[in-house]
């Protein structure tokens, strides 16, 4: 069998994966700067998140430092890690194929599991009409509608951070949502 790597690189390998075996943190660490992109790639080509390859990849070598003693001393150590990754992502995709079902008419609707269809061109379009004529506004009423709708604050609590009254809080708003009412009247159906 052809050997990818030279046979003095496979040798220090094999040394540390002796090393390894005699319980040597420093061959963890060494081994892992060595193996660690490989056996991240084996596990992210597999499961196609990086989340989870980084997760397969520590525990890779965790399952290689207790086993360290089934591995065949002279042998490339890489071969041995990569088929460790292949069976460890195995592993994890069998384990999320078993996971129950359940309806989805039970579903949460705010669980971010739950998969969106993309938006069409006609809600694209009216998102950016809707940005469009937020950005249009004057800056203090553009910074209340912010704070109210995409920050989510109340009328109260936006006094308080601005240092003004709740009336003029309301008035402005009222005055800018009347404004973005005028500039976004093209998106009102016939029947609104």
């Amino acid at each position: 069998m052809e050997q990818f790597r030279p046979a003095h690189v496979v040798q220090e390998d094999a040394a540390l994966a002796l090393a390894l075996t005699e319980g040597d943190e420093a061959a963890v660490r060494m081994l892992y700067e060595r193996f660690g992109g490989l056996v991240f790639t084996v596990a992210h080509c597999m499961l196609k998140d990086r989340q989870r390859a980084e997760e397969v990849t520590q525990h890779v070598f965790l399952q290689a430092w207790r086993n360290a003693d089934q591995f065949e001393p002279g042998r490339d150590f890489a071969p041995w890690l990569a088929t460790i990754a292949r069976r460890a992502a195995i592993d994890v995709l069998r384990r999320e194929q078993r996971r129950p079902a359940g309806s989805l008419e039970v579903a949460d609707l705010v669980d971010s599991a739950l998969v969106t269809l993309a938006p069409n061109a006609e809600q694209i379009e009216t998102v950016w009409s809707v940005r469009a004529a937020i950005e249009g506004l004057e800056p203090d009423e553009r910074e209340l509608v912010k704070m109210q709708h995409v920050e989510g604050h109340t009328h109260a609590e936006i006094a308080e951070r601005l240092g003004i009254a709740v009336g003029t809080v309301k008035s402005r708003l009222h005055r800018a949502h009347r404004r973005l009412a005028n500039r976004l009247a093209h998106l009102q159906g016939p029947n609104s």
